[in-house]
């Protein structure tokens, strides 16, 4: 194997990883490791590696022929069945990162920020180093946030769970993650370990992050919060996700939490929940892109440039009378990007929208949106009510989240993975705990 002699594990975070023809099959998610009792160091197992789509797998460390600063490189052999970590297995980045430990010579509480590996004469893996912070108690000389480099041996206290456990570690190591990647690892965490990595987590990144996890695990989340926090990050949600959150809750916690949001953020948000589920006005959200008739393609564009913006809804604009907030004044007609593309900057989008195209009403089935947009090539469309108010618009996103199975992913995959036992794979965790090292 081409590697350092060194590698500290928090710094695989994300790399991505290669088979032997140079093609990338997807990135290090974590490394799984086997504590042991005693001052041993934990042998290394393999790695996680989320394939495809967002599947976690697993790859055996004998199986790796190189481990560099920016990639990964392992022998093309790569079982496609999901990761199931097992009770004696640990995670090293989801686990170990932000532990509390001692140092075994003097006592002192210590926080891990990392771990590093290193090979031994026979191919195997250990972790042999901690990176500590010591907390840089009162009346200490030392600067507060001092790093250490120290011995496996040197530190104690990993063997037990930790209850209140920091996350800082785990969310800095997958910083760069879109929302939700970030939320398919977290998905993956147990219980306890969620809780706590949202607990760490800012408002705006937790609720990108929960309008991607499924919803029992949202209702999770949201229960561990005080309703002061769960009222803040129901603010920084997408109004109809938060509906559709708030909509699974008991109706005397949903209003408690409505009370506490800001006004102008739980009102959409009440109108939403007055809608069934699988209707237009159900899955719609009330923030697309509006603009008044006087509005040039110039500011239309403006608009859609937004790097927040789905996707789906840059795709067009609605033009409607003052006010502009739904519900609108009275809805003009839609226009779409690739007709504000073709035309000069000056010109007027009262000029410019399709006419033709029928709005949807809010009380249409959800088959019946799925019909429509396909029947029309659209990717979403707006909602109106019967006295011509916008209220909001569907997008294609929205309606494949309610037509698909919840295990959608998993079924496609299943298909074409190979789910039979591999030996080697089974053989390195099994032997985890039973093999004596030199």
């Amino acid at each position: 194997m081409s590697a350092p002699t060194r590698v500290f594990i928090a710094r695989l975070a994300g790399i991505a990883v290669f088979d032997p023809a140079g093609d990338q099959v997807g990135r290090v998610r974590d490394v799984v490791v086997a504590l042991r009792i005693g001052p041993r160091p934990p042998r290394v197992l393999g790695l996680v590696v989320e394939v495809q789509p967002r599947r976690p797998v697993f790859l055996p460390i004998t199986r790796v022929t190189t481990i560099e600063a920016d990639q990964v490189v392992f022998n093309g052999r790569l079982n496609m069945r999901r990761f199931q970590q097992r009770e004696s297995e640990t995670l090293a980045i989801a686990e170990l990162l932000d532990r509390t430990v001692r140092l075994a010579d003097t006592g002192e509480q210590v926080a891990v920020v990392d771990v590093a590996m290193e090979p031994t004469r026979s191919r195997d893996w250990l972790l042999t180093k901690a990176a500590v912070r010591r907390g840089g108690g009162r009346g200490l000389r030392r600067r507060r946030g001092e790093i250490l480099v120290v011995d496996w041996d040197a530190i104690t206290g990993l063997s037990g769970v930790e209850y209140g456990q920091g996350a800082a570690g785990l969310i800095a190591a997958f910083e760069q993650l879109k929302a939700p990647d970030l939320a398919n690892i977290i998905h993956e965490l147990p219980e306890k370990r969620r809780a706590e990595v949202a607990a760490a987590l800012d408002d705006e990144r937790l609720a990108d992050i929960l309008e991607e996890l499924p919803e029992d695990e949202q209702i999770e989340i949201l229960g561990k919060l005080d309703s002061d926090r769960a009222a803040d990050v129901l603010d920084a949600m997408d109004p109809d996700d938060a509906a559709d959150l708030l909509g699974e809750l008991p109706a005397d916690q949903r209003e408690r939490l409505l009370t506490l949001m800001e006004p102008e953020e739980a009102a959409p948000v009440r109108r939403l929940l007055t809608y069934a589920d699988n209707t237009a006005g159900g899955l719609m959200t009330t923030d697309p892109v509006i603009v008044p008739p006087d509005a040039t393609v110039a500011e239309a564009l403006a608009h859609i440039r937004n790097p927040d913006l789905d996707p789906a809804l840059a795709a067009q604009v609605y033009v409607c009378r003052p006010p502009t907030d739904t519900p609108t004044g009275r809805y003009l007609g839609t226009v779409h990007f690739q007709r504000l593309l073709r035309e000069p900057p000056s010109e007027l989008v009262s000029g410019l929208v399709d006419t033709e195209l029928a709005p949807l009403r809010p009380a249409l089935s959800l088959e019946a949106v799925a019909t429509f947009l396909a029947t029309y090539n659209l990717v979403a469309a707006a909602v109106v009510d019967d006295a011509g108010h916008l209220l909001g618009a569907v997008s294609i996103d929205d309606v494949l989240d309610h037509l698909l199975p919840e295990d959608w992913r998993e079924t496609v995959l299943e298909a074409i993975a190979d789910e039979s036992t591999d030996p080697e794979e089974e053989a390195l965790r099994r032997s985890a705990h039973a093999r004596q090292e030199p």
